[in-house]
């Protein structure tokens, strides 16, 4: 496992994240785009995100598609629907597409993930991608059996994120039944199993400070991440907002604070943590028009422009002001780009675009 860079103490990274780096947020952001160049190079990896069900059963306080919430539209895409949509990345030369739903555990769900992946990887292997689309998956928390079920049909990165590595947060933002080191049990089964392992925590959590955003920076060392996703944490609607307010959850900070805060802690997971993917994520945009490119420019180094079908985006809302859900899979594309090429980065087509970390041969068995 690499060791964290000695210029990152939790003191020193918990100085950068109050806005105390030397120079300001401006050298701070130049410093992650040195690092980010000399470990995993400029160009931004592209993957198409399909939203394929909002049917969850878990009730996360913070999270519009919640079990409880009456208010959501319900939709699940057909196996048929998810191929297309795969053949669609394929053709705008994403080299990888990530998978997402809501969580569920039945073994109808399960079969239909299995079988779908299958699918995928044989209708898009080509003369470029000979193995077909790079796939990660998100669908939540499942036994170690069914993750290796799904290695097995073809994903080979899985996100998972812990939300905040602090348990006393953890319960305060889930029900009793979500447990916070079930959680960190899934992580560790990915990460034995074979899977490139991303996880991620919000911003703007109450309660949350510095030094808990820290301790997140050291999980992810801890359970070897190789993608990290992160954002501020953004008000939800429906039974989500009701609770959210009955709890003391409404988030801390304004829109401008907690994207400043995102932003640093980008830049410092890079400089601590070199040779990993981080996504510019969608929720960036959520509180600045130009979110994304400011994410870029701290350090991040892939984007997922959404490619759910558009009569579908409309209910794959987990938060509120959520960007790019009037426009069509084309739109998003190629608005991406744009953005990366924006803050003068690359785009990589074709290639899966693995992080260095992901594929490095540990010094220690050469």
């Amino acid at each position: 496992m690499r060791k964290l860079s000695s210029a990152t103490d939790p003191g020193t990274l918990a100085s950068w994240i109050d806005g105390g780096y030397e120079g300001g947020d401006r050298a701070l952001a130049a410093h992650a785009r040195r690092v980010m160049l000399e470990e995993v190079g400029p160009s931004v990896h592209m993957r198409g995100l399909l939203e394929f069900s909002n049917e969850c059963r878990c009730d996360c306080f913070y999270c519009g598609i919640r079990s409880s919430n009456g208010r959501a539209n319900r939709f699940s895409l057909s196996v048929d629907e998810i191929e297309r949509v795969a053949l669609d990345c394929l053709a705008s030369g994403f080299g990888s597409m990530t998978i997402q739903s809501g969580e569920r555990r039945d073994e109808a769900f399960l079969e239909f993930v299995e079988h779908s992946l299958v699918r995928i990887k044989a209708a898009t292997r080509c003369a470029d991608l000979p193995d077909g689309l790079g796939i990660t998956l998100c669908v939540g928390e499942q036994s170690r059996e069914t993750f290796e079920r799904f290695f097995e049909a073809g994903a080979h990165r899985y996100l998972l994120r812990i939300e905040t590595s602090d348990p006393g947060l953890f319960r305060r933002l889930h029900p009793a039944r979500q447990r916070f080191d079930r959680r960190v049990r899934a992580l560790q089964d990915l990460k034995e199993i074979g899977y490139q392992v991303g996880t991620g925590v919000m911003i703007g959590i109450p309660g949350q400070d510095s030094t808990s955003l820290v301790r997140d920076i050291e999980f992810f060392h801890a359970i070897d991440a190789d993608m990290i996703g992160m954002g501020p944490y953004i008000a939800a609607d429906g039974t989500a907002a009701v609770e959210m307010e009955r709890r003391g959850l409404r988030p801390e900070g304004s829109a401008r604070e907690r994207l400043t805060i995102s932003l640093r802690m980008i830049a410092a997971t890079r400089i601590a943590l070199p040779d990993v993917n981080i996504a510019a994520t969608t929720a960036l945009q959520a509180l600045s028009p130009t979110g994304r490119e400011a994410g870029l420019a701290f350090g991040a180094n892939v984007m997922m422009p959404i490619v759910t079908p558009q009569t579908n985006r409309q209910a794959y809302q987990l938060y509120d002001g959520k960007p790019c859900i009037d426009e069509d899979a084309d739109a998003c594309s190629s608005c991406t780009a744009r953005r990366a090429a924006f803050v003068g980065r690359p785009v990589t087509y074709n290639q899966w675009g693995d992080a260095p970390h992901a594929i490095r041969v540990p010094k220690e068995a050469v």
